[in-house]
C-alpha cells in the first residue's frame, strides 16, 4: 500500500481508503459483515475510514468493528446533515451535537478529520457551522477540520483559509474539480480526498442502473465511451481508480464496498503506479471533446 501525506495535517494516509456510505445504506448488513470488511480492509494496509453521521447505520457499524483497531486508523467523519440527509442544522450548535453524536456511536474520544457535509456557499459564508467545527477542535473532539462537497461552494471552502481538507469528486466521469479546486487546494497546502473516484463503477451494466444515484456517471460514461470499459471488470476499475490517484494534489481515494476482497483486489490493481501522462492525456481529452457545461462535480 502507498502512503502519503495527507496536506500540512501530521497524517500519512494510504491512497486507498474504506468509503463508510455503502454499508450505512445497504439493507440487512450485519454487524459480523461489516468487521470482516474492515478486517479485510486495514489487513491490506488501508489506515483511512471515511463515513458521516448522514450514513444511517455506518458510523455505528464501524464502531464496533473498530474496537481494539483504534491506533491503526484515521477516522474521518462528516456533519451538518443527518438521517439519511434528510435533516439538516448548520448551527454552531447543530454541529456540536452532530459531532458529539459521531464520537459516541464511533466509540472513541476524538475523531481525526470533521468535515462540513456539502453545505452551500451561503452556508460557509454565514460561518455558524465552521465556528462548531472550530469549537470541536478547540475541545479535543477532532484533530483537523475539513469541507467535503463540489463545484463553487468547494471553491469557496478553499479560498476561505480555514480548512485543512478538501473532500470533492474526482474520476473518470467527474473532471470539474482537476480545474476548478485542486489546483487552489495545492497552492494552500491542503489535504485532498477523492470521493466517488471510481466513478461507482457505472458502466458495469449495459442499462440504467437501478439507484438514481448511479445514473448521471452512468449516462455520462455512454457518451464518454473510454476504450478501458470493455477490460475485464477489476482491470476497468484499477485503471480508473489510478487515473484519479495519478492527479497531482490527490492524497487518497475513498471507496465503498460491501466485498472483503475488494480491497485486495483493489490494492492489487494499484502497484501498477501512476498512469504514464499520455494515458492521463488520452482520458481528460476524450472528456474536453464529450463534456459540455452541465457536467459538474456531483454531490
Amino acid at each position: 500500500m502507498e502512503y502519503r501525506q495527507l496536506g500540512h495535517t501530521g497524517m500519512r494516509v494510504s491512497a486507498l481508503g474504506f468509503g463508510g456510505a455503502e454499508i450505512g445504506f445497504t439493507p440487512g448488513i450485519t454487524q459480523g459483515q461489516v468487521t470482516a470488511l474492515i478486517t479485510a480492509a486495514l489487513d491490506t494496509g488501508l489506515n483511512v475510514v471515511d463515513t458521516a453521521a448522514a450514513y444511517q447505520t455506518s458510523e455505528a457499524l464501524l464502531g464496533v468493528a473498530l474496537q481494539g483497531r483504534r491506533s491503526e486508523v484515521f477516522i474521518f467523519t462528516k456533519c451538518g446533515a443527518t438521517e439519511g440527509f434528510t435533516r439538516y442544522d448548520w448551527s454552531t450548535e447543530g454541529i456540536l451535537s452532530h459531532i458529539s453524536e459521531s464520537l459516541r456511536r464511533l466509540r472513541t474520544d476524538y475523531l481525526d478529520l470533521v468535515q462540513l457535509h456539502s453545505c452551500d456557499a451561503a452556508t460557509l459564508q454565514q460561518g455558524d457551522a465552521i465556528l462548531g467545527l472550530q469549537r470541536a477542535r478547540e475541545k479535543g473532539w477532532t484533530r483537523y477540520i475539513g469541507y467535503s462537497g463540489d463545484g463553487e461552494a468547494a471553491r469557496l471552502a478553499v479560498t476561505m483559509g480555514v480548512f485543512d481538507t478538501l473532500q470533492t469528486s474526482i474520476s473518470i466521469a467527474d473532471q470539474e474539480a482537476l480545474e476548478l479546486t485542486l489546483p487552489l487546494a495545492r497552492e494552500r497546502q491542503m489535504g485532498v480526498i477523492a470521493k466517488r473516484p471510481i466513478a461507482n463503477a457505472a458502466w458495469r451494466t449495459k442499462r440504467k442502473p437501478k439507484d438514481p444515484y448511479h445514473h448521471v456517471y452512468w449516462e455520462r460514461l455512454q457518451k464518454l465511451n473510454y476504450p478501458f470499459l470493455a477490460w475485464e471488470v477489476d482491470a476497468a476499475v484499477g485503471y480508473a481508480l489510478r487515473f484519479t490517484l495519478s492527479q497531482p494534489g490527490v492524497h487518497a481515494a475513498i471507496v465503498g464496498t460491501t466485498q472483503p476482497g475488494r480491497w485486495e483486489s483493489n490494492a492489487r490493481q494499484l502497484l501498477a503506479g501512476p498512469l504514464s501522462e499520455a494515458e492521463i492525456a488520452a482520458i481528460r481529452e476524450r472528456w474536453r471533446a464529450v463534456a459540455d457545461a452541465s457536467w459538474v462535480g456531483q454531490v
